[in-house]
């Protein structure tokens, strides 16, 4: 070893030599220096004896020792000298050292990489999160709906962030009420939550979406908020699990888990709290640290804007929801001779509430007047709007006018009242004595008439003057005959229109519609949404209605027979003209 003493001793290089067995038999200075003792405690001693936090590749050294082929290799881990990285890293080159052509044992040259390989390391961190802060604008956000953006947010940053992670948020300020929280609690619902696939079943144990959780004023969560910043906590033996209002048995299930690190980051948009981000990690992952913290908070500030938009979206939904719900369901007069059936059907959770309406209004002689709307837009305003015409349409009922009639004044009130909204309209008077039905159109799809023991409807096309609310004017009405026991179907566009397909096409598929073998109204309507309302993108209104086959049967006899088909009322055919 005398020769390799004299080339090694000055060499700034770590030099070690080892003897078959893979034994220290001389080591250098500068690798004294790089493992922090002295060569004599490396002398007789394995590598993996003296330096037991490094990762070792004896099974290269084996290798070259028993074919002698030089090789290369990187080594990781931590040596007792000192160091200001967390893991160090050294390139070693493994040469075997023979006599007489006989192997006699190892040298190796170890340059320590530690600055190359973490600054390495650093760029490819970085690197990923900016991927992932690139990739969370398509992947969070997709809808308006409020748990979906938080769930997928949860599941966006499991496991690249956290081995498990939840989104807590405010209880709604509209819709469903939730018990006042007693004072010094905060009250939050889970929204969403994402455990990495090792840690699910132990999540299950102690959390469930859309539970409320109640946090002390101490808790983590209550003190981010509080602060509004990202906070970091050990909780491995902190009693934080408890200040969530946690149990013994969920605590004892938290402790089970194996998850330690939390990082909890406010939400928050436009000056308002929304909820909070909670990213935890487990005993066997790395602390949260500096960049984790910054990342974790550009991610919140880019979701919160997404939560922050669907609970506008949300309020305002439910707002124009429970709006047209009260008014769609407020009570009718009595009608004894007429079957009404009527179903609102909304679209799918994530569209717009619409401004579909309908009204059943009972006249004089046994008339009735029935009305299919759709006021234009969506939203507060749309229902807002469809109140005032349902409650102007009701008021010129009274005044027994003919439908068209009724859709010129209606046009002239709209105006003159203000509401911005133009709408749809299909008014229908049926005479349950003289056997007919009078029809007007304001824009709104053509009425069908299901006839008793008929193989096909009729979609009787009706011509259709502009929409109310436009000024226009120039409606007409048209007399159907609607004797005992036909049906009149009336409908909103949302039961027909579909994209790519022409409107008149789906309009007149409903000709096939007859009466199911029950002859109840309300299986029929069960009938037509269960044919026509998958794929709907807008709501649905739907309305049928008939004259009871057991009333009215005389005076049908004894009076004027009904047109044979549809005509237009003229003028001088009727005194209310």
């Amino acid at each position: 070893m005398a020769a390799v003493a004299a080339f090694a001793d000055g060499s700034p290089a770590g030099v070690a030599a080892f003897d078959t067995r893979l034994r220290y038999v001389y080591v250098n200075p500068a690798l004294e220096e790089f493992n922090g003792l002295p060569a004599a405690a490396h002398l007789g001693r394995t590598v993996q004896e003296v330096l037991p936090q490094l990762d070792v590749r004896d099974h290269i050294m084996r290798l070259v020792l028993h074919d002698g082929k030089p090789r290369v290799s990187v080594t990781r881990g931590q040596s007792w000298g000192i160091s200001r990285h967390e893991e160090r890293y050294w390139q070693a080159a493994y040469h075997r050292l023979e006599e007489n052509g006989e192997p006699v044992g190892l040298a190796v040259i170890l340059l320590e990489m530690s600055d190359t390989k973490n600054e390495e390391r650093q760029l490819e961190r970085a690197r990923r999160h900016l991927t992932l802060l690139a990739t969370a604008a398509v992947n969070i956000g997709t809808t308006l709906d409020m748990d979906t953006t938080c769930q997928e947010l949860a599941r966006f940053v499991v496991p690249s962030l956290a081995d498990f992670a939840a989104v807590e948020v405010f209880p709604p300020e509209v819709g469903h009420s939730v018990r006042q929280a007693p004072a010094g609690i905060v009250r939050m619902r889970r929204a969403g939550y994402a455990a990495a696939p090792e840690f699910e079943a132990g999540a299950s144990l102690f959390t469930h979406a859309g539970e409320y959780i109640d946090f002390e004023d101490d808790a983590v969560v209550s003190q981010c908020l509080a602060a509004g910043r990202p906070l970091v906590r050990d909780l491995g033996e902190s009693s934080e699990w408890g200040r969530a209002g946690a149990t013994a048995e969920l605590i004892a299930a938290y402790r089970a888990s194996g998850l330690r690190y939390a990082l909890v980051v406010p939400l928050a948009a436009r000056g308002v709290s929304v909820g909070v981000l909670s990213l935890v990690r487990s005993e066997s992952s790395p602390p949260f640290d500096d960049e984790d913290v910054l990342v974790a908070g550009e991610l919140a500030n880019r979701a919160a804007t997404d939560l922050d938009h669907a609970r506008r979206y949300a309020r305002e939904h439910t707002i124009a929801r429970e709006l047209q719900a009260s008014l769609l369901s407020e009570p009718r007069g009595a009608h004894p001779h007429v079957e009404v059936a009527t179903r609102y059907l909304p679209a799918d959770r994530g569209a717009v509430v619409g401004g579909d309406w309908f009204d059943v209004v009972p006249l004089r002689d046994g008339r009735h007047l029935k009305a299919m709307g759709d006021v234009m837009g969506h939203g507060v305003e749309a229902a807002v709007a469809m109140s005032h015409y349902r409650s102007m349409l009701r008021m010129l009922a009274w005044e027994d006018l003919p439908p068209h009639r009724i859709l010129e004044q209606l046009d002239k009130m709209v105006q003159r009242s203000g509401v911005d909204r133009a709408a749809t309209c299909l008014l229908a008077v049926v005479d349950r004595y003289n056997g007919w039905c009078e029809v007007a159109s304001a824009g709104h799809l053509p009425p069908v008439f299901i006839d008793p023991d008929e193989q096909r409807s009729r979609v009787v096309a009706v011509r259709p003057g502009p929409p109310l609310g436009t000024g226009f004017g120039g409606y007409r009405t048209e007399v159907v005959p609607c004797r005992p026991g036909t049906v009149l179907f009336m409908y909103t566009d949302g039961l027909v229109e579909r994209r790519g397909e022409d409107i008149d096409v789906s309009v007149r598929r409903l000709a096939t519609l007859t009466m199911p073998e029950s002859g109840d109204l309300e299986d029929l309507l069960d009938v037509v949404l269960d044919r026509f309302a998958p794929g709907a993108d807008d709501d649905i209104a739907v309305l049928a209605s008939r004259i009871r086959e057991d009333v009215g049967i005389d005076h049908l006899v004894d009076g004027p027979r009904p047109p044979s088909g549809p005509r237009l009322l003229q003028g001088g055919g009727d005194p209310r003209l």
